[in-house]
């Protein structure tokens, strides 16, 4: 099977990239044969990585041009090769044709409902609307990260063709605590928001609020945050002395330090399926405090405290600051279960094989599983 949709493995860019690691590590060592198609800025051999084969495409640039022109290339590619191809994300579904027409099944991952995020313009929007639509179309199967985005593709074709398999993460059950002095703050001395720094994440009312409420605690930010951006501005404009602007950490033992030690996890994310960011937050025993809709409530649970608007937001601050040991004790065993549940990855890697060997070719599959 081959794995697109992604900048390739090793990962060092989000979230799909640690899946498509991570699944394609898993799926060697299951004994299937996996190709990861590589984003590189000129032409490279091919190569193996941990038993994958890396196929490189050569696209220039990091814009959306380029992603375009990386995703077609690969497709192109893809349609003329023997294994089944996995998609991670819409956002280029039209060229799924090209597997229409050559007659090959497709497996494709759908992703959040990206044409309602604010931060695109309306031509962006109507892009991602007619892909996400295009994309139910033209693959054959369809993988939703969330039960919720499962019920909105069924409005869109048959709820048969549909698995829901959620984004995993790994329990973390502790982390030195020594990198948060870099920061600042001390072990259950700090709230916590990771995120990438846009409207839909309401990372802006999360900043303001923390500054006007002023609990007495830090609040650390991870996120990029841009001076030539206006809503970065504003973020920036709105932080009180207590809000810690870190930046885009991508160190893993940082991230996960930061995440262990959290008095809470603050998750504002309004649009978009089972968000990686909150099942790591889970998986590290955070208390959770989360924006109150379908998706982040099936994500946490009923052990999570939830807000809707601003003034909620101000006064779930608070109770958490205030809160007792016993009640954080509470809230952190209510997120490691919950993450225990749905989102630990060997089910998740379970139920992608369960899905790739149902739409591999049987003479595809054989040779597949005689591989050595």
């Amino acid at each position: 099977m081959a794995i697109l949709g992604t900048r390739g493995v090793p990962a060092a860019h989000g979230g799909f990239e640690t899946l498509a690691e991570r699944l394609a590590i898993e799926l060697v060592a299951r004994g299937w044969r996996v190709e990861v198609y590589c984003q590189v800025s000129t032409p490279t051999p091919p190569s193996t990585w941990r038993g994958i084969a890396l196929i490189p495409v050569a696209a220039r640039g990091d814009g959306a041009l380029s992603t375009i022109v990386f995703d077609l290339k690969c497709t192109l590619r893809a349609a003329g090769r023997p294994a089944l191809p996995l998609v991670l994300g819409y956002n280029t579904a039209a060229f799924s044709l090209l597997y229409r027409l050559r007659g090959k099944r497709s497996v494709m991952n759908m992703d959040g409902i990206e044409w309602k995020r604010e931060r695109w313009s309306r031509p962006a929007k109507a892009w991602f609307w007619l892909n996400e639509w295009l994309g139910s179309v033209f693959s054959t199967h369809l993988v939703a990260d969330h039960p919720e985005i499962a019920r909105h593709l069924a409005r869109r074709t048959d709820p048969a063709r549909i698995t829901t398999i959620a984004y995993g993460a790994d329990p973390i059950a502790d982390a030195p605590a020594a990198p948060l002095a870099e920061y600042g703050v001390k072990p259950g001395g700090y709230g916590l928001v990771i995120a990438r720094v846009v409207p839909e994440n309401l990372v802006l009312q999360i900043v303001r609020a923390w500054s006007e409420t002023r609990p007495g605690l830090p609040l650390v930010l991870l996120g990029k945050v841009d001076p030539d951006d206006p809503y970065h501005r504003a973020v920036r404009a709105a932080a009180g002395p207590d809000v810690v602007l870190a930046g885009a950490i991508y160190d893993a033992g940082r991230v996960a330090a930061l995440r262990r030690h959290a008095r809470f996890h603050i998750h504002g994310h309004t649009v978009g399926g089972t968000n990686p960011s909150l099942v790591e937050a889970l998986g590290a025993g955070c208390p959770i405090l989360a924006h109150d809709n379908p998706f982040n409530r099936w994500v946490a649970g009923d052990g999570a405290v939830y807000f809707g608007d601003e003034s909620e937001l101000r006064r779930g601050i608070l109770a958490l600051v205030r809160a007792a040991p016993s009640r954080l004790d509470a809230m952190a065993e209510a997120s490691r279960r919950r993450h225990a549940e749905d989102f630990g990855w060997t089910g998740i890697f379970d139920a992608y094989e369960a899905v790739l060997a149902r739409h591999v070719p049987a003479a595809q599959a054989a040779r597949v599983r005689a591989a050595p």
